[in-house]
C-alpha cells in the first residue's frame, strides 16, 4: 500500500509536468524501497536537473532549457514506468512466469538475432520449393513448428518488456515494415506491443505503431498498428510526451486516416455492445431458428403419409415456418453486416482447448501451416473447403482456429458422404457471389474481434489491463476520440457520426462527453439539438420544428405552462396537420385549468380520429379534471380494452373512479399500477398528486386511508 501511494505521488507530479517534484517523489520512494540501478540513474537525472536549475537561478539564458527540461521529465518517467513494471510483474503470477521463462534461457534477444530469425524463416520457406517431394512435408512441418515456438517466445518477451529506447523502437519499425519479414510475424508482434503498451504507456512503442501504420504497405499490418496506437492514446502523460499530439496531428492531415479513425471508433462501440447483442441472438433469434429448422429437417426426413396429407391440407403452416426461419436468418445476417459480432457466443467454449494455452495463439493470424492444425488440414486435404467457409463468413482469426479445432473433434464421427463433400466440395457461383469482400475496415473489425475475445475469455485476463473494462466507464479505454490529444484537429467534423452511433446504442454519457469536445466551428444545428440548446437552434432557424418542440417541452418540464403554450401554439400554427402538436397545446391548457379551450380542441380531434388512443387519453383526463366523471369513465373503459393502453391510464382511471366514490375499484387500479412499476405507494407525496386531489374534495385522511389499502 505504501509502495502504491509513493508511486502515485511520482505519477501525479509527472502528469502535471513538474520534473523537480517528480524527482523528489522518486527519491522518497527509493529511500523506502532501495534499488541500486534505479537510484544511480535517478542520481544522474538529479545532477543534470540541479545544474540546469542553478544556471537558471543565476539568470543565465539557455535557449535549450525547454527541451532539456522535457528530456529530464521523460527520463524520470522511464524510471517510474520501469519500477511500475517490476511491481506489476511481482503482482501478476502469470506475467511474472512469462517474464522469467523467456529471460532465463540461453536465447539471444538482441535485435539483430530477432531480425535474423524472422528473415531466415522467410528464406527457408522459399527454399522448401527446391526440396524433393518426399522430404518437403517433413521439413516444412519441422520448420513451421520451430518458428512458431520462437515467435511465441518473442511474443511473451515483447509483452513483458520494459520501456524501450528510441533506438529499439526505430529498429522494430524497420522490421515491421520490411518486405523481407513474413506478414504473420509482423502482425503477431504488433499485437504483443499493443498488450505491453496497454499495461504501461511507452512512447517508443507508441511512436513505432504510428510509424508502422503510416509506412507499411501491408493492410493487415497497418490496421493492427492503427488499433494499437488508438487504444494506447494517453491523456494521462501528455505533459511528459507532447510528441503524441504532434504524431497524431500529422496523421490526421490525411482524409483517409480521419475516415479510418471514425470507422474504428464506431467498430469499438459494437465491440462494447457485444454482450447485449449476444443476448438478443440467444434469446430472440436462436430459439426461433432452431425450432423451425429442426421441424423442417424432421419433416423432410420422415415425410410420413400423415405429414404429407397435413401439408396438402394446411400448406400455409409449412410456408409460415419457412418464412420465420428465413426471417431469423435475415435478421442475424443483417446484424452481422451492420457490425455485430454474431459468432462470439458460439465459439467461446472452444477457447478452453489447449491451443489457447499459449497467449500468442489468441492473436496470431490464421495460416494453414500453424503446427497445431497443419497435420489435420494436410491429412483431410480440405483446405479448399475451409477457404470457402472462411470466405463467406466474417470469422476472426481466433474463431477460424476454433472452427478447425471443432472439426478435428467431430470429423471422424461424420458420415463418409459428408466427409467426402467436405474434402471434394467445390465453389459454386452463388457462394462466390456471397463471399465477404476483403477491405481495410473488415481487416480491422476481425482484429478487434480477436482482441475482444482475448480480454473476455483468456484465463489470465484479470492480470492484464483491458481496454474493454467498463466497470468505471461505459466506453472503457476505447473512447480515444474524446481525448484532448485529438481536440481541434481535422477529425472534428467526423465526431457527429460517432455521437449518432453512441446515442443509437444508448451510451448517453459517452455521447455527451464527445459532444463537449467538438470545436465551435464544427458545431452545427444537430450539435445544438443534441445539447438541448434550443435557443441557439432557433437563432439559426426560427422555424425549426424539433427546436420549437424541444423548447416547449423544456418550459413544460419546468412548470412554465403559459410560456410552453406559446411555443406549442407556434408549432401547431406551423404544422397543423400533426396531431401531437395540437395535443401539446391541449395538455398545457389543462395544466393551466383552461378546460373549455382544451376540450374544444380535443373534441375536434376525437371526431376526426376516434381510434387515436392518445387523443382519447388526453380527452378523458381533461374531463376528469373538469369533473365530467361519467363521460371520462366511458373513455377509460374503452382504453382499458385498447391494445395501446398506457400504464398511466390505470392511475388516471383510478383518480376518476375515486372522485366518483368507487374506492375499491380505484384502489385495484392503483395497485395494478404499482405492480407494473414495482413501486410501493409509501407516502402521499411519492404517489398521489395531493394538491390536485384536495382541490376536488379528497381529504388528507382519505388519501392516507387509500395508501394503507395499497
Amino acid at each position: 500500500m505504501v509502495t502504491n501511494e509513493s508511486l502515485k505521488l511520482v505519477s501525479d507530479a509527472l502528469q502535471t509536468g513538474n520534473a523537480g517534484r517528480a524527482i523528489r517523489q522518486m527519491e522518497n520512494y527509493l529511500a523506502a524501497w532501495p534499488e541500486q540501478q534505479t537510484a544511480e540513474k535517478l542520481a544522474q537525472v538529479r545532477e543534470d536537473y540541479d545544474r540546469m536549475e542553478a544556471y537558471w537561478q543565476q539568470g543565465g539564458d539557455d535557449p535549450q532549457r525547454e527541451a532539456l527540461y522535457q528530456r529530464l521529465l521523460q527520463r524520470v518517467y522511464v524510471l517510474y514506468a520501469n519500477v511500475m513494471h517490476y511491481h506489476r510483474m511481482k503482482a501478476s503470477p502469470y506475467q511474472n512466469s512469462l517474464y522469467t521463462r523467456v529471460r532465463q534461457g540461453q536465447h539471444d534477444w538482441s535485435l539483430a538475432a530477432i531480425r535474423q530469425e524472422m528473415q531466415g524463416f522467410v528464406s527457408n520457406v522459399a527454399m522448401l520449393q527446391l526440396e524433393p517431394d518426399n522430404k518437403r512435408a517433413a521439413m516444412s512441418e519441422s520448420l513451421y513448428k520451430d518458428h512458431q515456438q520462437q515467435m511465441n517466445q518473442l511474443f511473451e518477451y515483447v509483452l513483458t518488456s520494459r520501456q524501450w529506447s528510441d533506438s529499439v523502437g526505430s529498429q522494430f519499425t524497420e522490421m515491421l515494415t520490411s518486405p523481407t519479414i513474413d506478414t504473420v510475424d509482423q502482425q503477431l508482434l504488433i499485437a504483443a506491443v499493443t498488450l505491453s503498451l496497454l499495461n504501461q504507456f511507452d512512447m517508443a512503442k507508441f511512436r513505432m505503431l504510428t510509424e508502422v501504420y503510416r509506412l507499411s504497405q501491408d493492410e493487415a499490418v497497418r490496421q493492427r498498428a492503427l488499433v494499437g496506437w488508438t487504444l494506447s492514446v494517453s491523456d494521462t502523460y501528455r505533459q511528459v510526451y507532447p510528441e503524441q499530439r504532434e504524431l497524431i496531428e500529422a496523421l490526421l492531415e490525411s482524409e483517409e486516416v480521419c475516415q479510418e479513425l471514425t470507422e474504428l471508433q464506431i467498430q469499438l462501440i459494437y465491440c462494447l455492445n457485444e454482450e447485449k447483442d449476444s443476448q438478443t441472438i440467444q434469446k430472440e433469434i436462436m430459439p426461433d431458428l432452431l425450432k423451425n429448422s429442426s421441424k423442417m429437417m424432421a419433416q423432410d426426413m420422415e415425410n410420413s403419409e400423415e405429414e404429407r396429407l397435413e401439408e396438402v391440407l394446411h400448406p400455409e403452416v409449412s410456408e409460415e415456418r419457412m418464412e420465420r426461419l428465413e426471417s431469423s436468418m435475415r435478421r442475424m445476417m443483417d446484424m452481422q453486416k451492420e457490425g455485430v459480432d454474431v459468432f462470439f457466443h458460439g465459439f467461446s467454449q472452444i477457447k478452453r482447448y489447449p491451443f489457447f494455452y499459449d497467449v500468442s495463439n489468441w492473436l496470431v493470424p490464421f495460416y494453414q501451416h500453424h503446427p497445431d492444425i497443419a497435420q489435420f488440414i494436410a491429412k483431410q486435404g480440405q483446405y479448399h473447403y475451409l477457404e470457402k467457409v472462411f470466405a463467406t463468413n466474417t470469422f476472426c482469426n481466433s474463431d477460424k482456429y476454433s472452427f478447425v479445432i471443432a472439426m478435428q473433434e467431430v470429423i471422424d464421427r461424420l458420415p463418409q458422404q459428408v466427409r467426402d463433400m467436405i474434402v471434394h466440395g467445390e465453389y459454386n457461383a452463388e457462394e462466390m457471389a456471397s463471399a465477404v469482400e476483403p477491405s481495410a475496415a473488415l481487416e480491422r473489425r476481425l482484429y478487434l474481434m480477436d482482441i475482444y475475445r482475448f480480454f473476455r475469455l483468456f484465463p489470465h485476463r484479470s492480470e492484464l489491463k483491458s481496454p474493454f473494462d467498463t466497470v468505471t466507464d461505459e466506453m472503457g479505454q476505447c473512447d480515444f476520440l474524446s481525448s484532448t490529444l485529438l481536440a481541434d484537429t481535422a477529425i472534428e467534423k467526423y465526431k457527429s457520426q460517432v455521437v449518432r452511433q453512441l446515442k443509437r446504442h444508448k451510451m448517453q454519457r459517452a455521447a455527451q462527453r464527445l459532444l463537449q469536445t467538438i470545436a465551435e466551428p464544427c458545431r452545427d444545428i444537430q450539435y445544438y439539438l443534441w445539447m438541448q440548446d434550443y435557443d441557439h437552434v432557433l437563432q439559426l432557424n426560427p422555424e425549426h420544428e424539433r427546436a420549437l418542440l424541444g423548447k416547449g417541452r423544456q418550459l413544460y418540464d419546468m412548470g412554465k405552462y403559459d410560456e410552453a403554450l406559446q411555443w406549442f401554439e407556434k408549432l401547431m400554427a406551423a404544422h397543423p396537420e400533426k396531431t401531437n402538436n395540437q395535443l401539446y397545446v391541449a395538455i398545457c391548457q389543462v395544466q393551466m385549468e383552461r378546460y373549455e379551450e382544451a376540450l374544444k380542441l380535443l373534441f375536434k380531434l376525437n371526431y376526426e380520429q376516434p381510434e387515436n388512443a392518445s387523443v382519447s387519453r388526453v380527452l378523458a383526463w381533461t374531463q376528469t379534471c373538469q369533473g365530467k366523471l361519467e363521460q371520462a369513465a366511458k373513455i377509460y373503459e374503452q382504453l382499458m380494452e385498447h391494445e395501446q393502453r398506457d400504464d398511466d391510464d390505470l392511475k388516471n382511471y383510478g383518480y376518476c373512479l375515486w372522485l366518483q366514490g368507487e374506492v375499491a375499484r380505484a384502489s385495484g387500479l392503483f395497485r395494478q399500477y404499482c405492480q407494473r412499476h414495482e413501486q410501493a405507494a409509501v407516502g402521499m407525496a411519492d404517489f398521489f398528486d395531493v394538491d390536485w386531489l384536495k382541490k376536488r374534495g379528497i381529504t388528507a385522511v382519505e388519501i392516507n386511508m387509500m395508501l394503507s389499502l395499497l
